[in-house]
């Protein structure tokens, strides 16, 4: 366990699975990605779902949730979704926590993948999984998520929302200050519109979320980004500004979807960055 200002920070890995290796690392060859993560028969690399769990004296707040249970077989078939190892559940059960403790759920944006956890079913109808906690849900994206283009829409699905819209759940984010205290946050722009990172700081130790721009230790140099990414070239500009300040002032980054690095420092070699220092949040 960290302990960051406030906070203990708690990592939950809460699902398995895989996406395509070359729509995880876009122009990157094959023959360079696979020697980091080797891709399966169907061409697909192993990944987490992992939330970052933060624990205060009066706040219990999930950053994410994962890809959640509501699949259908065909759907977890396609992306090789696992909830048998890993699933929210026993992640907080492990913490002695249920899920009614929860106060807080900020999502960093709205793709199946980083919310589908939000939601569940229960007695054939789909029900909050926290239905205790305000969802801090960033504008850009949430809009985004009612009207997406036909590049977008496969990644947003209407029932990791809806029902919390339709109880009043949603606390919209909008603008830039901070909304949780001892929490602040940047957001990006070019993997998806109005994308939200926590930032967790006490002066000495700081923790930032990485969602979908270094959404694994494999992901931390500049062109190492996605095809998923609706505007690459911003991406790699957003990276080329984040990544020395990370290094300068020793930022771990904590890795959504690396199947097993949870968090790390960075180093440098002429314009190169990479893992330093693996840092274990939990486990």
């Amino acid at each position: 366990m960290l302990k960051i200002g406030q906070f203990e920070c708690h990592s939950i890995e809460t699902s398995e699975f895989g996406l395509d290796g070359g729509a995880m690392f876009g122009i990157i060859p094959k023959p360079l990605w696979e020697k980091k993560i080797p891709a399966d028969s169907q061409n697909r690399i192993p990944m987490v779902t992992r939330s970052l769990l933060l624990i205060s004296d009066n706040k219990k707040i999930l950053v994410d949730t994962g890809n959640g249970t509501k699949w259908s077989e065909k759907l977890k078939h396609i992306y090789n979704i696992k909830t048998d190892r890993y699933n929210m559940e026993s992640g907080l059960g492990n913490l002695g926590i249920s899920s009614n403790e929860i106060t807080d759920v900020i999502c960093t944006h709205l793709h199946f993948d980083h919310i589908g956890g939000n939601t569940k079913w229960e007695d054939g109808k789909i029900v909050p999984t926290f239905p205790n906690a305000k969802y801090w849900m960033p504008k850009e994206n949430l809009d985004l998520a009612k009207h997406p283009s036909q590049k977008d829409q496969g990644s947003f699905m209407e029932q990791d929302w809806k029902v919390l819209e339709e109880n009043g759940m949603i606390q919209i984010v909008d603008g830039t200050s901070p909304f949780l205290e001892g929490i602040d946050f940047i957001l990006t722009h070019g993997h998806t519109k109005g994308m939200l990172h926590p930032i967790i700081s006490d002066g000495t130790q700081t923790l930032f979320y990485g969602a979908d721009i270094i959404p694994s230790s494999a992901h931390i140099p500049i062109p190492w980004i996605m095809a998923y990414d609706i505007d690459p070239v911003l991406t790699v500009d957003e990276k080329a500004k984040l990544l020395p300040k990370m290094l300068d002032e020793n930022w771990i980054i904590f890795f959504e979807h690396d199947q097993k690095v949870q968090a790390g420092t960075l180093k440098q070699e002429g314009k190169h960055f990479s893992l330093d220092k693996e840092i274990v949040i939990s486990g």
